[in-house]
């Protein structure tokens, strides 16, 4: 059995996603930054400005992920981040799973100054898939599907942190009340779903990153009660 963690109303796993998805009940939302597959090498005078390029292929993290677990009987809807040459595999897939899906995307307004053969990496998507009782949600204004933010420094030394300006947009138009985050990294969805009042599931194979989610969730929750 999975050691679980108890945050509040988070439940944290350290483990693989693909061994502890099946001790978990079907939620209202996945949202999720699982590895890209992408080219780490390159980068020619730039490459010193590629350190995180670095991190991430040490990490084994530039091979892509088996999205096959990614069907409505994990989520009423899923929202996945993943790298443009992905999405020749993905959408197909989500279209085939799920009733209606749309590519969104994050503008970085300070991306880096590289391009290694491709286009400027100033674009990153994410795909978010739905059946009816899982529809977006929130104003007009905040189901643009787009959201401008820029990258910045990780202090927790995670090469694919995402803003939070990113997730609480993200997570301003998930459905439900619970959020299942299966690479959860450091804990940016868990952080953004406690600010939007969701219950938040989280699972990380990392044991640095994986205390360093439960860190951060518990300061979370204890600057809430401070306040």
């Amino acid at each position: 059995m999975t050691e679980w963690v108890t945050i509040g109303n988070c439940r944290l796993a350290r483990g693989d996603c693909h061994d502890i998805l099946p001790e978990i009940d079907k939620v209202d939302a996945l949202v999720t930054d699982p590895p890209y597959e992408i080219e780490t090498s390159g980068g020619g005078i730039f490459r010193s400005n590629r350190g995180c390029m670095d991190r991430i292929a040490e990490m084994g993290i530039d091979k892509g992920f088996d999205h096959s677990f990614l069907t409505p009987a994990i989520a009423d809807s899923v929202v996945c981040f993943c790298h443009n040459d992905q999405l020749a595999k993905l959408l197909p897939w989500f279209a085939e799973q799920f009733e209606k899906y749309a590519l969104c995307s994050w503008h970085k307004e300070n991306p880096m100054p590289v391009a290694n053969k491709h286009y400027k990496p100033d674009t990153e998507f994410y795909i978010h898939a739905w059946n009816k009782v899982g529809h977006p949600v929130g104003d007009l204004c905040q189901k643009a599907r787009y959201v401008f933010a820029p990258v910045g420094k990780s202090e927790w030394q995670h090469p694919t942190v995402k803003p939070d300006k990113v997730m609480d947009k993200i997570m301003a138009n998930v459905n439900g009340e619970t959020v299942l985050d299966c690479f959860m990294g450091t804990g940016s969805t868990g952080i953004a779903a406690i600010k939007a009042g969701k219950k938040f599931v989280g699972i990380e194979r990392e044991p640095k990153f994986f205390d360093i989610a439960c860190k951060r969730i518990k300061q979370f929750y204890d600057q809430g009660r401070l306040l």
